[in-house]
């Protein structure tokens, strides 16, 4: 049993009065007595735990910056009206508010709560029990109780590139011949054919449709679609660092997504893998506007994992997964030791079968450090910084000798960066 503070008032306030108007200790008796046998009755008036129903959404969804309302449904099947207090459990992390709720609800009434959450954090958040505190029709006593009411709320990345989504794909569709040209090239998918002019090459004339022509004619291609791009993101403790306001993880993703819907939206398999010892998570390949969400949800509770990414396991699980010729979008580090204990070793195998991307963020402190020269101290890190970058100019220059494409670029600009990269790549006849 639990009362409340109008218990306590009656208590002060008979308190003086048995001393002023019978002093003795029969009276104090009697005034307890009392007191006691009002409070045993507001509790046994009090309605039951059982007659309680609470229900609520077992999972709400919002993309990370925004804020949702979880709405809780309190059910009153008894007979006696039910009074008393609320309170909805959330962890700290989902930054809940008005999550005490004052109520009063009829017999065989309902009543909707809602409890705004604002996490600051991608991934999902449990909620905790429901804590009522019931007291009677007096308001002296109650009860107290706890009830398990499943509920998640999910915070997906924010996904702030999706404003430059649509103008990624005109672009993507103008390519494809939609409203340009045919492409040529090889590795492509035929489309028609043309009237030969000098220049072309030879090798594209379709003899047998010359034969039946009066002109010589040559075939025209455009990139094909169906073709499977498969992204892996490695999780491990290189993704942790931090590049402004996040991780490098967290710009990863913003660019994985941005792919993600361009590829899809031109018509290519998308898959994603993310990987550090083990896998973290995974969406198969696919095709449909129904990739975007899938990828969203998939990596919204993915952090980094503090342990050195096994290389070495990444590449077999993307050679399982990627059967045929695709493209493999690697996000990842350039530092000089990850890219030779890790990198050199195991590109060659997916490089043998695939067409290799390695896609890494920079830091825009360090060219930021590299054009500071105004002190001593500011030169001294100015040429830290410039040794940091010739370092990784080199090893940039390394991997395009060995046939693999390098997007590197700061947090900000890597999302747009990568997609110029595969619209680069389509528009060369790549893919």
């Amino acid at each position: 049993m639990v009362v409340t503070g109008r218990l306590v008032a009656v208590a002060a306030v008979a308190a003086p009065a048995v001393m002023l108007s019978a002093p003795s200790w029969a009276a104090v008796l009697a005034a307890s007595a009392l007191i006691f046998v009002l409070a045993v009755t507001d509790r046994l008036l009090a309605a039951r735990s059982a007659e309680v129903m609470l229900h609520r959404p077992e999972l709400s969804v919002l993309r990370l910056g925004t804020h949702t309302e979880v709405e809780l449904t309190l059910t009153n099947t008894g007979a006696r009206t039910v009074r008393g207090l609320l309170w909805d459990d959330w962890p700290d992390s989902a930054h809940a508010t008005e999550r005490e709720h004052r109520i009063t609800v009829p017999p065989s009434g309902r009543i909707r709560l809602r409890t705004t959450l604002a996490p600051a954090q991608r991934g999902d958040r449990a909620a905790g029990p429901v804590t009522l505190r019931l007291w009677g029709p007096l308001g002296l006593a109650g009860h107290q109780f706890h009830r398990d009411v499943p509920a998640r709320v999910r915070a997906l990345p924010p996904f702030r590139s999706e404003r430059l989504l649509a103008a990624k794909v005109k672009r993507l569709h103008h390519l494809e011949g939609r409203s340009l040209a045919d492409v040529r090239g090889q590795g492509t998918e035929f489309d028609s054919f043309r009237e030969y002019v000098p220049g072309d090459d030879v090798r594209t004339i379709d003899w047998r449709a010359t034969a039946r022509a009066t002109d010589v004619l040559v075939r025209t291609w455009r990139p094909e679609r169906n073709r499977q791009v498969l992204m892996l993101l490695d999780t491990g403790r290189i993704s942790a660092g931090r590049v402004g306001a996040g991780t490098r993880l967290d710009t990863a993703i913003e660019a994985a997504l941005l792919l993600g819907g361009l590829a899809a939206a031109g018509g290519d398999m998308v898959g994603l893998l993310a990987y550090d010892r083990a896998v973290r998570a995974e969406v198969p390949t696919g095709v449909g506007r129904g990739i975007q969400p899938k990828l969203m949800h998939a990596l919204a509770g993915v952090t980094p994992a503090l342990v050195d990414t096994d290389a070495d396991g990444l590449v077999r699980a993307a050679v399982q997964r990627a059967r045929r010729r695709s493209l493999i979008v690697w996000f990842t580090s350039l530092d000089g030791a990850a890219v030779t204990e890790n990198l050199l070793p195991v590109l060659p195998v997916l490089a043998e079968r695939h067409r290799v991307l390695i896609v890494s963020v920079t830091d825009p402190d360090i060219a930021a450090a590299a054009a500071d020269r105004g002190s001593l101290p500011a030169l001294y890190r100015a040429a830290a910084a410039e040794s940091r970058i010739a370092e990784h100019a080199v090893l940039q220059e390394s991997l395009r000798r060995m046939g693999i494409a390098v997007v590197a670029a700061a947090g900000a600009d890597l999302p747009a960066a990568l997609a110029d990269e595969y619209l680069a790549l389509k528009r060369s006849g790549a893919l």
